[in-house]
C-alpha cells in the first residue's frame, strides 16, 4: 500500500521549525520585492537622466540608495540616538543626569557647590542649556553623555547607606554591585542605614527624576516589624490618616502580614518623604526592629537574595517608563 497519503505523519517537523521556515520564506521574500523596486526606480531615473543628457555618476546612485527602506530604519535609529548625545541642547542639571553623574535634583546641588564647569568657568545656573560646542567638566574629568543605560535591582542588606560616596567611609551600596558594570551608577531614591529591601540602581536620569518625582505616585510596599502588637485603635489612626510634624499622611492600604504575630505589618504607601514609614509608627509610640521595602514601582525581591543583584529585563524597563503615566498627563 502506497504511504503517500501518511508522508505528513513521519518524522513531522516541530512548531519552531516550521515557523522559522515560514519566517525565513517571507524575509527572502520582502528582500525580492524590494530589490526589483529598487532596480525600477534606478532604472525610471537612468531613464530621467539620459533624456535630460546627464550621465549618471557615482554620486546619483548613492541617492537613489539612500531611498531605500533600510536608509530610513537607519535615519530612525539615528533620530533616536540624538536623544541622548552631546549634540542635543539641554538644561545642565539634566545633561548631568544623562553623563551618569547623579540624579538632576543632586545635580542642583553639585552645581551650587560650585563643582561643575563650563568652558573653565563655575557654573551657577542649573537651567544653563548646555550647548553642543561646550566643555562641561566635573572633579576636572570632562563629560560625556551616557549612551550605555545600565538598570540594576539590588536587595540592599542593613548597614549600607544608599549614597555614592561617604566621608566617613561606611559601606555603600556601590560596593555591593561594584562587579554588575563600569558605568557610573547611583541610587533612585534612599533607603535608611537598617532599611533593606528593594533598591533600583541606574545612570537613566530621566527614569530616576520620573520615579522620583511625587506627580507619578510610585508605590512602595513595606514589611514592618514592631517592637509590640499593633492595637486595633492605632491600625485605624493609620488607616484613617495621621498629622505628623511635616503635616498630613494617609496610606494606600495596611495589613498584618502574620496572623499569628500582630506585631509584624505589611504597609503600602506612595509618599516618598524621609523615614516617613518609620515615622508613621512611632509617632503612636511604636519602635520599629526591622523594616524591609518589599516592592517598590511593581519590582520585588523575588529570587534576589540578600546583598545580591539583578539587571532589569526590557519588558520592567518598558514599565518603569510608561508608570502613572496618564497620571502626570
Amino acid at each position: 500500500m502506497s504511504q503517500q497519503g501518511f508522508r505528513k505523519f513521519i518524522n513531522p517537523k516541530k512548531n519552531s521549525v516550521v515557523k522559522e521556515e515560514i519566517r525565513q520564506e517571507k524575509k527572502k521574500a520582502r528582500k525580492e520585492k524590494n530589490a526589483y523596486f529598487e532596480k525600477l526606480k534606478e532604472e525610471k531615473f537612468q531613464a530621467r537622466m539620459a533624456k535630460k543628457g546627464k550621465p549618471q555618476t557615482t554620486t546619483t546612485t548613492n541617492k537613489i540608495a539612500q531611498i531605500s527602506a533600510p536608509a530610513k530604519k537607519n535615519a530612525v535609529v539615528e533620530k533616536s540616538a540624538n536623544k541622548v548625545t552631546s549634540g542635543t541642547v539641554m538644561p545642565l542639571n539634566k545633561y548631568l543626569a544623562h553623563c551618569g553623574v547623579c540624579s538632576r535634583r543632586d545635580a542642583v546641588a553639585l552645581i551650587a557647590e560650585g563643582k561643575v564647569k563650563i568652558n573653565g568657568k563655575v557654573a551657577t545656573e542649573p537651567g544653563y542649556k548646555v550647548q553642543p560646542s561646550d566643555e562641561i567638566m566635573f572633579n576636572n574629568k570632562k563629560l560625556f553623555i551616557t549612551k550605555n543605560l545600565v538598570y540594576i535591582l539590588l536587595n540592599k542588606p542593613k548597614d549600607y547607606i544608599t549614597t555614592t560616596d561617604d566621608p566617613q567611609g561606611r559601606k555603600t551600596v556601590l560596593q555591593l554591585i561594584e562587579k554588575a558594570t563600569n558605568e557610573r551608577v547611583y541610587p533612585i531614591g534612599r533607603l535608611d542605614r537598617n532599611t533593606s529591601g528593594v533598591l533600583l540602581l541606574t545612570n537613566d536620569g530621566d527614569l530616576t527624576q520620573k520615579l522620583s518625582h511625587p506627580s507619578y505616585e510610585v508605590k512602595k510596599i513595606y514589611e514592618v516589624k514592631l517592637d509590640k502588637v499593633l492595637t486595633k485603635g492605632d491600625f485605624e489612626k493609620i488607616i484613617n490618616g495621621l498629622v505628623l510634624e511635616d503635616g498630613p499622611v494617609k496610606v494606600d492600604s495596611l495589613a498584618y502580614a502574620d496572623s499569628k504575630d500582630r506585631s509584624v505589618i505589611g504597609i503600602e504607601i506612595h509618599s516618598g518623604r524621609n523615614r516617613i514609614v518609620r515615622r508613621i509608627f512611632e509617632h503612636l509610640g511604636y519602635d520599629v526592629k526591622g523594616l524591609d521595602r518589599v516592592m517598590y514601582a511593581g519590582l520585588t525581591k523575588k529570587n534576589v537574595e540578600r546583598s545580591k543583584w539583578r539587571y532589569l529585563s526590557e519588558k520592567e524597563i518598558r514599565l518603569l517608563k510608561y508608570l502613572n503615566a496618564s497620571k502626570r498627563k
